[in-house]
C-alpha cells in the first residue's frame, strides 16, 4: 500500500531543499568575496559595481554578477536610484576584518571537502577511506578560520581558564600541542611566553611547513614543529 503524500509538507520540504542548494552556491560566492577582498573593500563605504571593482582591483563584469547574488540573498542592500550597493554594519562585522567575529573564512571548507567527493563516493561502494594527504588546503583553511580567534582570545581568554597556567607559562615549562594544524596557537604562545618551550605535532606536512615558516618569520627560537602521528 502506497503511503499518501501530504502536498503541504512536500512544498515545505521543497523550499528547505532549495534553500540548502542555494546556500551551498552562496557559500562559494562568500569564499570568492573573502579571497578577493571584496567584503573589506565594500565595508569602507557604499558604491557602484564599478567603484567596488576599482577598489578591489577586479573586473567589473564579474563583480557586478557577484553583487547581484549578494543582494538577492540579503547580504548586501541596493539603492536603485543611485545604483549603489551597501554592506550593512551588522553583516560587515561577520564578514570583514581581522577579528574573531569574521566568519567568512569558514566558507572555504566546502571547497576543501568537496574536492574529494569522487573518492568518497567510491568509498561508499568499495569501503576503505581517503588518505589525510588528499585533503590539500585543509590546513590553510583551518588556519585562516582560527588564527583571528587565537589572536584575540588565546592569551587573555583560553589560557586563564586553567587556573595557574599563565603563571607557569611565564616562569617556563615545556608544552606540546597535539594536532597543532598550521601552528598559529603555538606561535602566539611562544611569542607571549619566551621562557617556555613549545612543540607542535601534526599529521599534515602542509600544516607543519606553514607553522615552521611562521615561527621563522616571527623569530621564535622556542617553537618547533614536527610531522608526527602521535598514536
Amino acid at each position: 500500500m502506497l503511503q499518501q503524500v501530504d502536498p503541504d509538507r512536500t512544498k515545505q520540504f521543497a523550499a528547505k531543499l532549495l534553500g540548502l542548494y542555494t546556500g551551498c552556491a552562496l557559500t562559494k560566492l562568500i569564499d570568492i568575496g573573502h579571497q578577493t577582498g571584496l567584503f573589506d573593500a565594500w565595508a569602507k563605504r557604499p558604491g557602484t559595481s564599478h567603484e567596488l571593482a576599482a577598489r578591489a582591483g577586479l573586473h567589473e563584469r564579474y563583480v557586478r554578477e557577484w553583487l547581484g547574488a549578494m543582494t538577492t540573498t540579503g547580504i548586501f542592500t541596493y539603492d536603485p536610484v543611485s545604483r549603489t550597493y551597501s554592506l550593512p554594519p551588522e553583516h560587515a562585522a561577520l564578514l570583514c576584518g581581522d577579528t574573531a567575529r569574521n566568519l567568512a573564512p569558514m566558507s572555504q571548507m566546502l571547497n576543501v571537502f568537496g574536492r574529494n567527493l569522487p573518492q568518497l563516493v567510491q568509498c561508499f561502494r568499495e569501503g576503505g577511506g581517503i588518505p589525510y594527504t588528499e585533503f590539500r588546503g585543509f590546513a590553510q583553511s583551518m588556519g585562516d578560520v582560527w588564527r583571528r580567534i587565537y589572536d584575540e582570545h588565546l592569551i587573555r581568554g583560553f589560557l586563564p581558564a586553567a587556573p595557574g597556567l599563565p603563571e607557569r607559562l611565564q616562569e617556563g615549562i615545556s608544552v606540546a600541542d597535539i594536532g597543532c594544524g598550521a601552528g598559529h596557537a603555538v606561535n602566539v604562545m611562544a611569542r607571549e611566553y619566551p621562557h617556555s618551550r613549545f612543540v607542535g605535532f601534526d599529521l599534515s606536512v602542509e600544516a607543519i611547513e606553514r607553522a615552521a615558516a611562521e615561527a621563522l618569520d616571527m623569530g621564535l627560537p622556542n617553537a618547533r614543529f614536527e610531522v608526527l602521528d602521535v598514536t
